[in-house]
């Protein structure tokens, strides 16, 4: 038999007694509060399996208590069994309208008990496996405090919702290895791509970006989305410094430590603006998605850097959105961006300390 935390919630002090007992003599763990504003504050201090909670209670009653957790991002997942001495379809209607998963009478049958409390039990245990694999499909590309506010609006649903955001994109791209590859063996070609996307995924992630997608022998990535942050401008350059700096040394290491080479260059591209932000697909397959004109300017930046030999390329609206100090971003010239009526002004930034030679 599973076994579980109980909170039982009930302003009659034998009815409380009788459940913990016979709860406890099947194993499980009980708290035990006589309100529903006791059994809020129960419910702040440590998360149950499941709740028992009684309809009729003076002050704050059952059904307030009920919906108060169901609009609760924290404790909406919670499986509720509501308890009663009062035949009240409407009330009984009204429970489980507003979320509750079971009903159970008093005077209670403790046969009936056992059965309620397992199927609660069974089913906060698949909640909670759901909410684990929604969690690990956001982590894949998120930051982890990211993640878990996404989880909190997203339901327990694997989506996110689209909305437009002002966000900055970044494109990074290994240079000479395209050609490198097509000597190496294919296992070769694997640990490498393998190694440069967990380094550098990594590095998004540490400076609070979202990995959009891996390209490759690049990636692409947005800082400042899902959820907006006013310093977007500034986590993506200090990401592509570190990415341009110590994690290229790094990764550039281990590139001539396994005798493939003497390492690679890189092409950073960064653009400011608004951009569509979301998950598309199917039930089947999903990803997440970053589009518009700021998108397809960032990849352009990126792609400039092989003309002009620049390792860091960023718009001037990237260093115009920055709200801390610009130190050591330089201007380079106007140029002429495809999809643009006008040249575009753009900087370049030094990489941090401990980059490529």
């Amino acid at each position: 038999m599973q076994l579980g935390h109980i909170l039982i919630v009930d302003d009659d002090v034998l009815n409380r007694r009788l459940l913990q007992k016979n709860l406890e003599s099947d194993g499980h763990r009980t708290t035990a509060v006589d309100n529903g504003f006791a059994a809020l504050s129960a419910l702040e201090a440590e998360r149950p399996d499941v709740v028992l909670l009684d309809v009729v209670m003076p002050g704050l009653d059952g059904i307030e208590v009920l919906a108060r957790m169901k609009a609760d991002p924290d404790l909406r997942h919670i499986p509720v069994i509501m308890i009663s001495g009062v035949d009240d379809s409407e009330s009984i209607v009204r429970c489980i309208e507003t979320g509750a998963e079971d009903f159970l009478p008093k005077p209670f049958d403790p046969v009936i008990l056992r059965a309620r409390i397992g199927a609660g039990l069974n089913r906060k245990r698949l909640q909670d496996l759901e909410q684990e694999r929604v969690r690990d499909v956001f982590t894949r590309f998120l930051p982890e405090p990211i993640a878990a506010e996404m989880l909190a609006q997203s339901a327990g649903e694997p989506a996110i919702k689209a909305v437009r955001l002002w966000a900055t994109v970044m494109f990074v791209d290994l240079r000479g290895f395209t050609t490198l590859a097509e000597t190496l063996p294919v296992e070769q070609v694997v640990a490498v791509l393998g190694r440069f996307q967990g380094t550098m995924g990594d590095a998004v992630l540490d400076h609070g970006g979202t990995l959009v997608d891996f390209l490759g022998d690049g990636l692409m990535a947005v800082f400042g989305a899902p959820i907006e942050s006013i310093d977007h401008a500034d986590r993506a350059v200090a990401c592509a410094r570190d990415v341009a700096g110590p994690r290229l040394a790094g990764f550039n290491e281990w590139v001539r430590g396994e005798g493939i080479g003497e390492g690679f260059g890189m092409g950073i591209g960064l653009n400011s603006g608004r951009i569509m932000s979301g998950t598309l697909g199917s039930q089947r397959r999903f990803d997440y998605a970053v589009i518009g004109d700021t998108v397809n300017t960032a990849a352009r930046i990126e792609q400039l850097t092989k003309e002009t030999g620049n390792t860091i390329l960023l718009a001037d609206q990237t260093r115009t959105n920055m709200a801390g100090s610009t130190d050591g971003i330089t201007f380079v010239d106007e140029f002429e961006i495809r999809g643009k009526q006008s040249r575009l002004k753009l900087w370049t930034a030094e990489a941090n300390a401990g980059g490529p030679s």
